[in-house]
């Protein structure tokens, strides 16, 4: 297991825990609100979490692979550009992913989005979809209260759960590397 994916384990807690607050609040309950706010922020930290991993993982593999170049003019240009592209690197989405891995590791990690019946392909268009909701939840605040909500209970659970599966199935496709 990857350091990474440790602290993408850390930080998927939050998500988690804004969502036991969800359940609170919702339960207890008034003056018939929905607390949807907490969904959003809930769904914000999910892909928060994923881009965090996506970029300590390629980060610590690189420097991984590049151990016997360390303080090689090679090396620092490597490791420059990584942080260079990083910098710019936001809403990880399953091409930007890809080829990013491609780029660094000349890895599809894309191949091994398989895991309980979902297909590489059907893996990719729901992370393009979850980061969509995030931009939408990011800016797009919800002025009609009565207007369906981005994401319901049900979702965030499916989403919290998809994103831990991808990280696994993308630490593993990169362990055998």
């Amino acid at each position: 297991m990857s350091q990474a994916k440790d602290n993408f384990d850390i930080a998927i807690q939050d998500a988690e825990r804004i969502l036991d607050a969800y359940d609170k609040l919702n339960q207890d309950r008034t003056n018939n609100r929905d607390p949807e706010e907490l969904k959003r922020a809930a769904l914000i930290m999910s892909l928060t979490a994923w881009e965090t991993y996506v970029e300590d993982r390629i980060s610590e593999e690189l420097h991984k692979q590049m151990k016997s170049l360390e303080g090689s003019q090679v090396a620092k240009f490597v490791k420059s550009t990584l942080e260079e592209e990083l910098k710019y690197f936001h809403n990880p989405n399953s091409a930007k992913t890809k080829r990013l891995f491609e780029r660094f590791l000349f890895v599809d990690v894309t191949e091994g989005w398989s895991w309980s019946g979902l297909d590489t392909k059907t893996a990719a268009t729901r992370l393009n979809e979850w980061i969509k909701k995030r931009g939408d939840a990011v800016h797009r605040s919800v002025m009609d209260k009565q207007a369906g909500h981005l994401v319901s209970r049900e979702d965030m659970r499916k989403c919290v759960n998809f994103f831990k599966c991808l990280v696994e199935a993308t630490d593993k496709i990169l362990m055998v590397e």
